[in-house]
Order: structure tokens, then sequence, then C-alpha cells
């Protein structure tokens, strides 16, 4: 039988929550909502947030918070979101891409100073030299682009050294749709940035089968958010899908629990069978085991191959990102083109049961 990639974590409690505000007929934005921005609050401790219908709206209005000069450089990993490039162009800003650490899937403070000295709109970047005065960066055509904010995906819920990035001195939106509860400490991921995005999509930490939570967390910047909160109804999360990201926000602590006896089974194989890598974490982090990834010796296709004779779905960790899509240049962003042909992910999810987690460590631990 099949093991799936990817299970939505949707139990009884899920489906209860939902059929109630059914049975209510109050679907759209209203109560739920509400009680799920305060839940939300208590375990995150930001000051203001507003709940929106989908990721993609929520970046566009942490974009325009901003209040960037039009066609200002927007920095970017390699293997950030696809959409991410959308929003921005639709928000009248650039994409400039950059590279990401070694042994990582995140961007780090030497990769985005690279993007601040040597860029080219929505192409690829240097990952060599220093900051440029003003953030100046060179276009193709011989323009200069300005570099004025980071986006900052916390890929597959890992993160840099964010004290280092934050020295910077350059404002970033921080995405943790996957790192929920990832974190340093007491300092979890989505407390750094000048705004949070915390999506709840399908595949994110948390899903409400669509929309995002768009915070700050410091007083003046939840001012300019707060100013900004009256939206059409046409714009919130609908109580239905609120109720949903309700429940699992209750649920965290099981779901916490649950991933990391998977991923400690998975790792104990990872580590025999030695060929394949894991990605290297910074001092202090804790992660919340959204994903297993392994960095192949090798491409996806013999992996990918050996793993369907097994009944085991994998994927590629970064075919839907710039970099896997042939958007960057390999020589300016070598280390993002890499891990978008050679990074697999394993299923891991609180619904996966324990013999089929162990089919899947077996799988870790036989890889070709």
């Amino acid at each position: 039988m099949l093991i799936e990639f990817c299970y939505p974590t949707i139990r009884r409690k899920e489906m209860d929550a939902v059929l109630t505000v059914m049975v209510d007929e109050k679907i759209g934005p209203g109560e739920q909502a509400e009680r799920l921005i305060q839940t939300a609050k208590e375990r995150l401790g930001f000051e203001y947030c507003i709940a929106l219908r989908s990721p993609a709206m929520a970046l566009f209005f942490a974009l325009k918070l901003l209040d960037l000069p039009p066609r200002s450089g927007v920095v970017i990993s390699s293997l950030s979101p696809a959409y991410y490039i959308r929003v921005l162009e639709d928000a009248g800003l650039t994409a400039v891409f950059c590279d990401v650490g070694a042994a990582s899937p995140c961007p780090d403070a030497a990769t985005i100073s690279a993007a601040l000295s040597t860029a080219t709109g929505t192409a690829a970047l240097d990952t060599k030299g220093d900051p440029a005065p003003d953030n100046d960066t060179e276009a193709a055509g011989g323009s200069k682009i300005t570099v004025r904010a980071v986006v900052l995906h916390h890929n597959l819920g890992f993160m840099p050294d964010m004290e280092g990035i934050a020295a910077l001195g350059i404002p970033f939106i921080e995405d943790c749709s996957a790192a929920y509860m990832s974190g340093f400490g007491e300092k979890k991921a989505g407390t750094y940035g000048v705004f949070t995005i915390l999506g709840l999509e399908e595949r994110d930490m948390l899903t409400s089968g669509g929309g995002a939570l768009l915070y700050a967390s410091d007083r003046r910047n939840a001012a300019v958010l707060r100013n900004a909160a009256e939206l059409p109804p046409e714009y919130g999360l609908p109580d239905v899908n609120a109720a949903m990201a309700l429940t699992q926000f209750k649920e965290t602590e099981k779901n916490l629990q649950k991933r990391g006896k998977i991923a400690e089974l998975y790792t104990q194989s990872a580590l025999r069978q030695g060929r394949h890598k894991m990605f290297v974490c910074p001092d202090m982090f804790e992660y919340n085991n959204y994903a297993f990834p392994l960095i192949l010796e090798t491409g996806m296709k013999e992996v990918a191959a050996y793993a369907k004779r097994k009944e085991i779905a994998i994927e590629n960790a970064f075919s839907k990102t710039p970099a896997g899509m042939g958007l960057v240049k390999q020589e300016n962003c070598p280390t993002a083109c890499s891990l978008s042909l050679r990074a697999a992910l394993f299923p891991i999810y609180p619904r996966l049961g324990d013999a089929a987690a162990m089919r899947v460590a077996k799988l870790i631990q036989t890889l070709p």
C-alpha cells in the first residue's frame, strides 16, 4: 500500500469544529476568526494581527505597509516559494534573488549581504562582495536597483542565524508558515521581522485549508498594521477556515510530539546509511520537524525510482522554487541550484502510523 507523501492533519476535532460553524450558518469572516487571532496571540505573543484569505494576500499587504518606492529591490531566497515573484510584481517591486547558506535551505547574513552589493532584478545574484553604499545594486541594463527590504522564508521550518541578519539593518518580513514553533529557545520564528506571515495552507505547519495570519510583534509596527486593518470582508479569513485553524493551534503539543518521534526514527536511519546528508542547524536551534529532508549524494532520479518500488512517495524539496524552475543562474546561486536538484523530502506528518514510519525509516537506511 502506497504511503502518501503528505496528509493534512485533520482529525475528528477539526471536522467537528468546521461542522459546528456550518450548522450555525455563519461561515464568513466573524467570531471564529476573532477567536483564532486571540488564541494565536496567546501562543505567539504578537501585538496585533489580521487574518487574511491567503499567504499571497498577506505578503502583498506586508510589502505595501513597508511603503517602499516603486521598483525597489526586495531580496528573496532562490529557494523561496515561486509565488513571491508574482506578488512582488503586483506590488510594483523588483525581486532580487540570493543564494542560501552552506548545508542550509535558508539564506544567511553573508548571502543577503551579497544581494545588497551585486544584483539584477528578477535574475541571479553573485554571492561574493561587500554591501554597496545605500544598498544600491546594478541591474542588467546598467541602471541601479536599490534594495530596501528582505522577505525571509524559513524554508522547511529551518532558520538561519537571525541575529546576524538583523544586524544588517535592512527591514525584513518573516514567513514562518513552515516554521511555527521552530526557534532559538524562547525566541521563536516570527518574532524578529517587521511583519510576519503565518500561512494556513494545506501543506503549512498549521492548516485551515487556506488563509494566513499577518502580524507584528512590536508596538510600532503593530500600530502601522492596525491602521491598515479596516478591510472589506472579502479579504478576511472565513470562519469555516478559522475554526479548523483554531483546533490546530490547540493540538500543537500533540502534533509536535508525534513529529519529533518520527524524526528521531528517521535520523537514526539516516546516520546509519551515511551517504546522504542532513541539513546543518545553527547552535541552539530547536526544530519543529516540519519536514525530513536529505541532501542526496546523487540526483533525485535513482532515489525516486527506488522509493516508488517500495511504494513510498517522496518529493523534490525545491522543485516549485525560482531555482527549481530554472529562473536563477547556477553560476550565481550555486548552492541553491544544487539543492534544487538533489534535496529529497520523506513523509513525516502526525497521522503517519508507526508501521508506515518504520517502512520509511527502512527506506532511508537502504537508499541507493
